[in-house]
C-alpha cells in the first residue's frame, strides 16, 4: 500500500494557506473552494505555486481536523482575506508515498505509522500530506500518489 519509508532531513519551505478546524466529514466539501481561493491569491501575488497541494495537519486527526491547506510559494505573501503566509517545518521527517484513492488513506497511515513505531522513532504530533497527483492527472485512483510526511522528535 505504501513505499519503502525513508528518513529525510526536511528544509523549511514558504507556503501559502487557509488553516480550518473541522469536522472530517466537512474535508471533501472545502477543498475545492479552498484550493481555487489560494491559487487566486497566490496568483495575484505572482508568487507560484511552486509544487504540489499539501494539508499539513498540527495534530493528528481524530473526529475534527485541526490542519492548513496550502501550497508552496516562490516567494513569502502578504496575507490576503483567509490566506495567510506560513512555513512547512524543517527537520527528520519519516516520508513514503502512498498509490491509491483519497477513501484508503487512513489505511496507509496506519501502516506508515507501524513502520514508524517498529523502527524506534517518535513522531511529533504533526503530520502533513502532498498531493503528487490525483484526480486532476487521471480517473485511475492506482495511479494517484500521495506523499506522507510525519516528522520525527527523535530517531531510532
Amino acid at each position: 500500500m505504501i513505499d519503502t519509508p525513508q528518513i529525510v532531513q526536511a528544509v523549511p519551505q514558504q507556503v501559502a494557506v487557509i488553516r480550518f478546524t473541522i469536522p472530517r466529514e466537512q474535508m471533501p466539501h472545502i477543498m475545492g473552494p479552498a484550493v481555487q481561493e489560494l491559487l487566486g491569491a497566490i496568483g495575484a501575488q505572482e508568487a507560484g505555486p511552486a509544487g504540489p497541494l499539501f494539508s499539513h495537519h498540527l495534530r493528528a486527526p481524530d473526529a475534527t481536523f485541526d490542519f492548513e491547506l496550502g501550497f508552496p510559494v516562490t516567494r513569502p505573501i502578504a496575507p490576503a482575506g483567509r490566506v495567510q503566509p506560513g512555513q512547512l517545518p524543517a527537520g527528520a521527517v519519516a516520508r513514503t508515498i502512498y498509490r491509491g484513492g483519497y477513501e484508503d488513506l487512513g489505511g496507509a497511515w496506519g501502516e506508515f505509522m507501524g513502520w514508524i513505531e517498529n523502527s524506534g522513532h517518535k513522531p511529533a504530533a504533526n503530520l502533513w500530506e502532498r498531493y503528487l497527483s490525483g484526480p486532476e492527472s487521471g480517473a485511475d485512483p492506482a495511479q494517484w500518489q500521495t506523499e506522507l510526511n510525519r516528522p520525527l522528535l527523535s530517531a531510532g
